[in-house]
């Protein structure tokens, strides 16, 4: 898709400069080391203050610096300075997450007539690929480009049988940054034998700055008509359900935290806040389409999110317990970031009704996911 098509389809607000004035760079360095293998960081920079830093531990966004309205700059993602920390506890801070993101009821599904019992790591449930999913992997880099768009692709062999799945599935993950502050990351993976798949990233976000508090201020925009409810164990009852005069209604830009007390609902009790699966529609999109804007009314920061996928899994940091100290040295306490996973909705497997979450030898799966990142007039 060339530049021209690209600016139309995001509607970018980002500035726009010539296609050759400027290019972005990759630098390739050491962070550390998991499970006697070296860890991998490739940072890639624009010339709009703009830098992503990504690790190969879990393929992960290990940080994210972008201007504020003002032009100060600061780091949008939670996580760590060091392996320590993400070593030290699970939380997905940043991840490439699967063989399924998401959730599977009892971890078990049934393939081809064969029952599948896969690792469970979230009360009775199998939570984003198991006990060890590809968040606590480590990524082989393959490729480093530097231009207009610098990126960096990595790739994870998870052998048949891994975390219970079948098939020897080969996956990449490509991370690139160009010029108009976006940050694009494109999943792909093939198989040798019928699988399912579902794969995601599950950065943590706090637009005005990772450690600088609650983003409760912040306005969100989901143009979703719908939710999949779940039940105490957060898988989905099955039943799709409409948004309108519920707290799930996101379709006119509000604060996230204007309805996250509405003790009425039942499901923001379950989940101790937002975390749920909102239906953008029934099946994936021809093209990427916008399916969420965050704006943070004080630094200004917009964040925009472009998926084709059905589906949005919408999380407000509930399960941040104040036992963390991140990067800055602040401590994560619940409501201080946002996920937002575009995705199959979650325990298809187990749900017809919701689609498939097959993968075939021969075929490729594919989440091209869009992040663009501009600013507004910053409240005084």
């Amino acid at each position: 898709m060339n530049r021209v098509a690209w600016m139309n389809l995001l509607g970018a607000t980002a500035l726009a400069v010539p296609a050759l004035a400027c290019a972005t760079t990759a630098t390739r360095s050491d962070f550390g080391m998991a499970d006697g293998h070296k860890v991998e960081a490739v940072t890639l920079k624009n010339s709009h203050g703009v830098s992503v830093r990504v690790i190969t531990y879990g393929a992960r966004v290990q940080s994210l610096v972008t201007p504020d309205a003002k032009g100060h700059e600061a780091d949008v993602v939670l996580g760590y300075n060091s392996m320590a920390g993400y070593l030290d506890q699970r939380q997905y801070f940043g991840a490439t997450v699967g063989r399924f993101a998401n959730r599977i009821d009892k971890g078990q599904f049934t393939l081809d007539g064969k029952h599948y019992q896969l690792t469970i790591n979230d009360g009775p449930n199998s939570l984003h690929g198991g006990k060890k999913g590809f968040d606590m992997q480590v990524w082989k880099i393959t490729k480093v480009t530097h231009g207009p768009t610098a990126s960096v692709t990595m790739q994870y062999v998870s052998p048949d049988g891994d975390q219970g799945y079948p098939g020897t599935l080969t996956t990449t993950a490509t991370y690139a940054l160009d010029e108009h502050n976006r940050l694009t990351i494109d999943y792909r993976a093939t198989t040798d034998k019928t699988t399912i798949v579902n794969i995601s990233n599950h950065t943590y976000w706090n637009l005005g700055g990772e450690g600088s508090g609650t983003i409760m201020h912040d306005t969100l925009m989901i143009p979703a008509n719908a939710i999949t409810p779940v039940n105490a164990t957060q898988i989905p009852t099955g039943k799709i359900t409409a948004v309108a005069g519920t707290p799930f209604d996101f379709r006119h830009a509000k604060a996230i935290g204007k309805d996250i007390r509405d003790g009425h609902s039942k499901q923001l009790l379950m989940g101790r806040g937002y975390d749920i699966n909102f239906v953008l529609s029934h099946k994936q999109a021809a093209k990427p389409r916008l399916v969420a804007r965050v704006t943070d009314p004080h630094s200004g920061r917009v964040l925009s999110l472009y998926s084709a996928k059905p589906g949005l899994q919408f999380y407000s940091g509930n399960f941040l317990n104040g036992t963390t100290v991140g990067k800055s040295g602040h401590i994560y306490r619940q409501g201080d970031a946002f996920v937002m996973e575009p995705q199959i909705f979650p325990d298809t497997p187990n749900q017809p009704q919701f689609g498939s979450a097959v993968l075939k030898p021969g075929q490729t799966y594919s989440n091209h996911i869009v992040y663009q990142f501009s600013t507004t007039k910053a409240a005084h």
